[in-house]
């Protein structure tokens, strides 16, 4: 069986951890590392089968693991990645916004090369991405808007240096505009799916972003928009915010779980 070690414990890795504890993901959880102590502790004690935790996150891949699964947050990605496809681990990554940055994407890249190890990015909270990235040759324009309850938008680095206050908004209000590379910049724990699409796509500079803040969803909704000489799509997507953690959607924790089970088991793959 794969053996997983987990970074980040909060309500993904939670769900992921839970996923292969239950068996529905056919690996083992051998180590976890959270910078919250709390966090991985309190993950611990909700597995019958104890993984040990680490005291620092580069101990993971150095320990007899098949991938890393990172569920923690951009700056976890671009710390850690390196080492761990060094340490001839693969490497899952949720939060993609950090392959934006070109010298990362480069250098983890190369290392995926040289160490004859893979990086994995499960879809999360959209579609649709299989079909994009097989007319990526041929797209002329691609764009995504995203509409969250303003909850959900909180904390967003973006407000820093913005005047608008999220509880006052009292109808659907356009907070943002501009490019993916920016989006996924200004609004890290929020729009990782900008950075998955462009990723697939036509590039950071040419994804154009949308952001929506309506409180009266209670939905987080994507709806994407592809032109090019292949014709046209549109994907639209409608998600329940997970309970634990209105920034991410149902979708992408169930996207996560449904790519390390496919990962982990010998199977009848559908699509790309």
């Amino acid at each position: 069986m794969k053996r997983v070690g987990l970074l980040g414990c909060g309500a993904m890795g939670t769900q992921i951890a839970l996923a292969i504890d239950s068996g529905q993901i056919p690996a083992v959880l051998t180590h976890i590392f959270d910078d919250n102590t709390d966090a991985s502790n309190s993950l611990h004690a909700k597995l019958k089968n104890k993984p040990e935790i680490v005291q620092n996150s580069h101990l993971l891949s150095s320990n007899p693991v098949d991938i890393v699964v990172e569920c923690a947050s951009q700056d976890a990605v671009k710390d850690d990645g390196l080492s761990i496809l060094q340490n001839k681990k693969d490497f899952m990554i949720m939060s993609a916004g950090a392959l934006l940055d070109e010298s990362i994407y480069d250098i983890l890249s190369d290392a995926c090369q040289h160490f004859k190890k893979r990086i994995i990015l499960p879809s999360g909270a959209i579609a649709g991405l299989d079909a994009i990235q097989s007319v990526k040759d041929e797209l002329e324009s691609l764009s995504i808007t995203t509409t969250k309850h303003p909850r959900a938008l909180k904390g967003a680095k973006f407000f820093e240096t913005s005047d608008i206050d999220l509880d006052s908004i009292n109808s659907s209000t356009v907070i943002f505009e501009g490019t993916a590379e920016d989006a996924v910049s200004l609004f890290p724990a929020n729009i990782n799916v900008a950075a998955l699409l462009s990723l697939c796509g036509i590039g950071s500079q040419d994804t154009k972003v949308k952001i929506v803040a309506d409180p009266a969803t209670d939905k987080n909704t994507h709806q994407i928009d592809a032109q090019g000489g292949f014709g046209e799509m549109s994907f639209r997507i409608s998600n329940v915010p997970d309970k634990n953690n209105p920034k991410t959607s149902r979708l992408a924790i169930l996207s996560a779980i449904q790519t390390l089970k496919k990962y982990c088991s010998d199977q009848i793959e559908v699509g790309t």
